[in-house]
């Protein structure tokens, strides 16, 4: 079992328009709601970065507690999700502070483009998230299930704590979390991925480990 964290940096994974404006809330596209998007993309787009770290763990579920040696987390949801699995990938993913500048900054000048900046770095660290994935699933020869994060389910915010011991990715990709588990930069993530045999990947949705049926951006 691998005990080293790998940093990995790439370039920028293929755009989305559709779910960047899924993002923004936009159920039906328009001329200027598109050319917003693009004003706001090519304003970003050279200044982002894409990176991760992430470590291979073993795992072990018994009922609502999943052992991942290093540490241990409570959650059914997580449990259910890595059930039948004996490795985990733990790793954190960013597309930088920039994002983070350019929302503060609109949001006194121009709400529209703070909201399309905003939905443009979900759509980006997601692309991300997935461009890494199809790395893991490649290198490792394995099916995954879909990555899960703090915050997901029942899994607590706290966990996030025990992650950044095991990960340092303040260090590494220049990730921190504050007092109330929030990352930053704002557009980053931290997730676990179970390694499966069945050499197929369960295909990811965002949506169906969330108990929050009312939200506006669900998928299921």
């Amino acid at each position: 079992m691998n005990s080293i964290v790998i940093t990995k940096s790439y370039d920028a994974p293929a755009f989305c328009e559709k779910e960047a404006l899924r993002y923004a809330g936009c159920k039906k596209t328009d001329e200027n709601m598109t050319e917003l998007l693009n004003s706001c993309k090519a304003e970003v787009w050279e200044k982002l970065s894409y990176k991760v770290c992430y470590r291979e763990l073993r795992v072990k579920t018994d009922g609502e507690v999943c052992d991942f040696g290093v540490f241990s987390a409570e959650s059914h949801d997580l449990s259910k999700n890595l059930d039948g699995c004996q490795k985990v990938i733990l790793f954190s993913a960013t597309v930088g502070i920039e994002l983070d500048r350019l929302i503060a900054k609109y949001g006194r000048l121009s709400p529209s483009k703070a909201l399309m900046f905003q939905a443009i770095g979900a759509e980006r660290v997601e692309a991300l998230c997935d461009a890494f994935c199809e790395d893991i699933k490649r290198e490792k020869n394995l099916g995954l299930k879909p990555r899960f994060s703090p915050g997901y389910g029942d899994l607590e915010f706290g966990v996030q704590k025990d992650i950044f011991a095991v990960l340092d990715p303040s260090k590494r990709i220049g990730v921190t979390l504050n007092d109330s588990f929030l990352l930053s930069p704002s557009k980053s993530v931290t997730a676990f991925v179970g390694l499966t045999d069945c050499g197929e990947t369960v295909p990811q949705n965002k949506c169906s480990n969330c108990q929050k049926v009312d939200c506006m951006l669900r998928e299921v």
